[in-house]
């Protein structure tokens, strides 16, 4: 067997009123790439703080050691002097600066007490091709997506002659084809002989790509698997490490109750607002029936979300045309507040960004689409009606924190995502749509969501889901609908369900 690049032993880490950590135990083996799964908040993160120096020695009990000697890092510094460099998930480059620049900073190239600005491109363009990156040095991060963004951080983590690679869910962001090469390259690096300690809560690329994946729960170590055993090991497998039981079914059941229709949209039409003449939605028409759920599946690039953003008050495109039907009647849909008027609500797939004030806490959150109903004739708000609704949502959606004052922002990802559902849910909307409703969150948390989306289903609310996970559409829909290059291109019911039909209907380029 290869021997220990890593041990970490007896590792326990305590926040005030909380033992985030409690007797961790991991070995990596030199030269693989290893896998740390585990639902939000099982303590993945904290461990890797911990190995990293973010949280310094002294600070946790138990022992590192790297390459069998005995570390005592005080900080990130420390860690990437014996070549440990992590990649957080919230990537860390500096927009203005050049891609040279980003990959120096703190390690420049420098002569006669200058920078070398030739060896600075020069190098860093020979980093950039090691990690299959064709951008000019020069170039802006800011002009960069974050698919790219993500390769220079590696290539950054290369600068420093790094032996251990630790990714934070390196591919949450990405779109497949990204995803594919990411992954492909942490392939070419552990056989150039960079060891990789991966953490995601995608199980079928771990499935695809670790040697080896230990399993957290509730901050302790469950058990470390060898993916290259006998029989390989299944998502299933690792799912029930994670949340301590067997799921027979990862999606709770449910019988819907479908009524009238609710929502019509017809010959729709969308052009980009960057890309003149360019068609982003072309001429979609679609239904919705109060307690249906009905799904939008599609490719990259497919038009999913821009057609739910200019369906919500027109938040994207120009050049908009078709109609918009409730209950049977026209209305018109010309800014978000109109919209939500109408009882159209829409959660965003980008809830750090768009959804959520993260440096507010839950309270402010949940109000914020709706402070109208909270507000008195004199136009304040009153606060304890404000902190009842949020307290009363908390409870219903288990939002979990210790109180409605919590900052979002140091909620765990399930539980962000609870709150951007109890914010569009308070404004008691008619039409809800979802988008990528569970990206970036465990298994368990997922369960949950799937449920809170039943349970609005059964309140005679009409709910369209977009997820780039067939799985989820399957799992979770009563009808789909298939969009491709902006144009529907098909809808199937429940009884019809299968991945190779609706692959076919989001590869059809014309109806």
């Amino acid at each position: 067997m290869t021997e220990a690049l890593l041990q970490m032993r007896g590792i326990t880490k305590t926040f005030p009123g909380v033992k985030a950590l409690d007797d961790v135990n991991l070995t990596v083996r030199r030269g693989e790439i290893h896998a740390i799964c585990g639902e939000n908040g099982a303590g993945k993160s904290t461990l890797m703080k911990v190995l990293s120096g973010v949280y310094g020695h002294g600070s946790y009990e138990g022992e590192i050691l790297f390459e069998g000697e005995p570390c005592h890092f005080s900080g990130i510094r420390d860690s990437e002097r014996r070549g440990i460099v992590i990649i957080h998930q919230e990537l860390a480059l500096i927009p203005y600066l050049s891609i040279a620049e980003n990959i120096f900073l703190g390690n420049e190239r420098v002569g006669r007490g200058l920078i070398d600005w030739n060896r600075t491109n020069d190098d860093a363009a020979k980093l950039l091709a090691r990690v299959g990156l064709r951008e000019n040095p020069v170039t802006p991060a800011m002009d960069l997506g974050v698919g790219k963004q993500q390769l220079v951080e590696i290539a950054k983590a290369l600068s420093k002659e790094v032996r251990l690679l630790i990714l934070d869910e390196p591919t949450a962001a990405l779109n497949d084809e990204d995803s594919a090469h990411l992954l492909g390259l942490l392939r070419e690096l552990r056989d150039q002989g960079v060891t990789c300690v991966i953490i995601s809560h995608k199980l079928n690329e771990i499935e695809a790509i670790a040697d080896s994946t230990t399993i957290l729960r509730d901050g302790r170590t469950i058990e470390t698997l060898d993916m290259h055993a006998p029989g390989g090991v299944s998502e299933d497998r690792i799912i029930s490490g994670m949340v301590g039981r067997d799921l027979e079914h990862r999606f709770p059941p449910h019988e819907p109750k479908i009524g009238a229709e609710v929502l019509r949209i017809e010959n729709w039409t969308v052009h980009s607002p960057t890309q003149h003449g360019r068609t982003v939605v072309d001429n979609a028409s679609l239904t919705l029936r109060a307690g249906e759920i009905v799904g939008l599946a599609g490719l990259m690039g497919a038009g999913r979300t821009e057609l739910a953003m200019s369906v919500f008050g027109r938040s994207y495109g120009v050049d908009i045309s078709g109609q918009v039907y409730k209950d049977g009647r026209p209305i018109q849909l010309r800014s978000v507040q109109e919209a939500i008027g109408h009882g159209i609500a829409y959660a965003t797939e980008d809830r750090k960004r768009y959804g959520l004030n993260l440096i507010e806490d839950i309270q402010r959150n949940v109000s914020g689409a709706a402070l109208g109903k909270l507000t008195g004739r004199a136009g304040w708000v009153d606060d304890n009606r404000e902190y009842e609704v949020a307290e009363r949502y908390r409870g219903s959606l288990n939002i979990k924190a210790k109180t409605v004052g919590t900052i979002t922002g140091t909620l765990s990802g399930g539980n962000q995502q609870k709150v951007v559902l109890a914010k569009w849910i308070f404004t008691d909307p008619d039409v809800l749509i979802l988008d990528e409703p569970t990206r970036g969150i465990d298994v368990g948390a997922k369960y949950e969501i799937y449920t809170i989306i039943n349970q609005l289903a059964d309140q005679g609310k009409a709910i369209l889901v977009i997820s780039s996970e067939l799985p989820e559409l399957l799992g979770i829909c009563d009808r789909i609908y298939a969009l491709s290059a902006g144009r529907v291109t098909g809808s199937v019911e429940r009884a019809e369900f299968s991945p190779e039909r609706l692959m076919r209907l989001m590869t059809r380029i014309k109806e």
